[in-house]
């Protein structure tokens, strides 16, 4: 299975969803292609914010290496699942989607959690140190449900 974070820039949530996700599978021995990537070219380059770093450090994971990057429509191609954050994000992957077979792969990451209401993942960019604390747990949980979902089908 390939899973894609996206969101805007790609130095905060998807960044963290890719790490958190990535850790599970370690735990549960599993194996599976994880990555993130964003829209805003303003990062292209960067490692992600010192914030979401420390969050996921203090959680066990390491996400300091990461470098952001930004989305291609290749990357309808490489992914089978794509999940996104927010409305902008949709709105992003839905212009740049070639066919409609290209956003059956797409759907936002609240919908594990809370099915068909298309909720978002606040960016924590703006806030401090305990918004992105609480985008991990919301982030946690999803990914959870992932691993529930798809990795450990019955």
């Amino acid at each position: 299975m390939k899973i894609l974070f996206v969101c805007t820039g790609n130095i905060c949530r998807s960044p963290m969803a890719e790490g958190l996700l990535r850790h599970k599978l370690k735990q549960e021995g599993m194996e599976g292609h994880v990555d993130s990537c964003g829209f805003e070219p303003f990062h292209v380059g960067d490692h992600p914010d010192s914030r979401a770093v420390a969050v996921c450090r203090k959680n066990g994971i390491n996400i300091s290496g990461h470098i952001a990057r930004l989305f291609t429509a290749k990357d309808f191609d490489r992914f089978d699942l794509i999940y996104i954050m927010d409305d902008s994000h949709y709105y992003h992957l839905k212009a740049l989607a070639r066919n409609n077979s290209d956003m059956l792969r797409v759907d936002y990451l609240m919908n594990l959690l809370v099915p068909g209401k298309n909720l978002e993942v606040d960016d924590p960019w703006y806030h401090d140190i305990k918004a992105f604390e609480s985008t991990f747990s919301k982030i946690d949980a999803a990914c959870e449900e992932i691993i529930k979902r798809l990795f450990l089908k019955p």
